[in-house]
């Protein structure tokens, strides 16, 4: 059994479904309203524990409703939470996702205690890193604790996987630190400036990051695929066809899934691809975030 600790965010989804996305000035009507748990951090680490992982969490959440709804979910599926700091008088973050009737969504967030993990939050999960066969991190937690993190693991030599999400600049020293990076198109084009567009865009991209100082590389191409490079090895894993109703998720899915299935030298890759990707194209056939990521059963089917 794999042991995953994850440093990342807490929300509340609250999902608009709608039409399509507004033009400017424009009134619309939503279709409905609906709330539910999500975060990158939190998916992820759901994901991870449905597919066997021994997950352990490292965040923060307010002394709210909605915090301690999120604590719920988290143990209900057996998570570690011993580090999720709850803060008295924070607010727990949350996710606004305007999700459209062709199933994209975009999504605007309110950070609250995500970004206010602090240092000492970090060095007090010490042991979680240390003892963990990968880290895993995204960008809605500030990059100083990311930093932080990576760097007790880089020391005890455990596996750094990095989710630059959403799309923002990173220090070429988190870089360096780093042993898998995995970008979709728009946050590979941030970090390297080309426009991914297919395979030899995606491979382009890889090798800007690897020169950055990233050994290895997964670029999510949403209905194309993943594309993979590693010392050893590359490809483009092609994505399963199916009728998307809801993409949010999907990303963290695929990351979580993955490492779930990693070896420690990530030399079973390509598997690993394989089966993170009918992972996802479950995912995005239901509505929600933590209530559509698969079971290790569901997937193997």
């Amino acid at each position: 059994m794999k042991k995953i600790t994850i440093l990342g965010s807490i929300n509340v989804d609250v999902i608009l479904k709608i039409a399509r996305l507004p033009k400017p000035g424009e009134t619309m009507k939503m279709k409905s309203l609906a709330t539910a748990g999500g975060g990158k951090g939190a998916n992820q680490a759901i994901a991870a524990v449905r597919s066997g992982a021994a997950t352990t969490f490292i965040g923060k959440v307010g002394n709210d409703g909605y915090g301690k709804k999120m604590l719920t979910l988290l143990k209900k599926d057996s998570i570690d939470t011993t580090n999720v700091v709850v803060k008295k008088d924070g607010q727990t973050g949350q996710a606004y996702i305007l999700l459209q009737d062709s199933g994209q969504n975009s999504i605007i967030i309110n950070g609250g205690t995500n970004l206010e993990i602090t240092a000492a939050d970090v060095i007090n999960a010490q042991d979680s890193i240390k003892n963990a066969d990968f880290i895993i991190a995204q960008f809605e937690v500030k990059l100083e604790r990311i930093m932080e993190a990576f760097s007790i693991a880089h020391k005890n030599k455990v596996t750094t996987i990095l989710n630059p999400a959403p799309a923002q600049s990173v220090a070429d020293d988190l870089l360096k630190i780093t042993d898998l990076i995995i970008p979709n198109e728009i946050e590979a084009q941030m970090l390297t400036g080309i426009k991914i567009t297919d395979k030899d865009t995606a491979a382009a991209a890889a090798k800007i990051l690897r020169e950055k100082g990233t050994r290895n590389v997964i670029i999510t191409l949403g209905s194309k695929g993943a594309y993979y490079l590693t010392e050893d090895d590359e490809g483009l894993i092609p994505a399963l066809k199916v009728k998307a109703i809801d993409t949010t998720a999907a990303g963290d899915t695929f990351i979580g899934a993955l490492c779930s299935q990693l070896e420690n030298n990530l030399a079973n890759i390509k598997e690993a691809i394989e089966y993170a990707t009918k992972a996802s194209a479950i995912t995005v056939q239901t509505l929600g975030a933590i209530s559509s990521i698969p079971t290790r059963k569901q997937i193997n089917n």
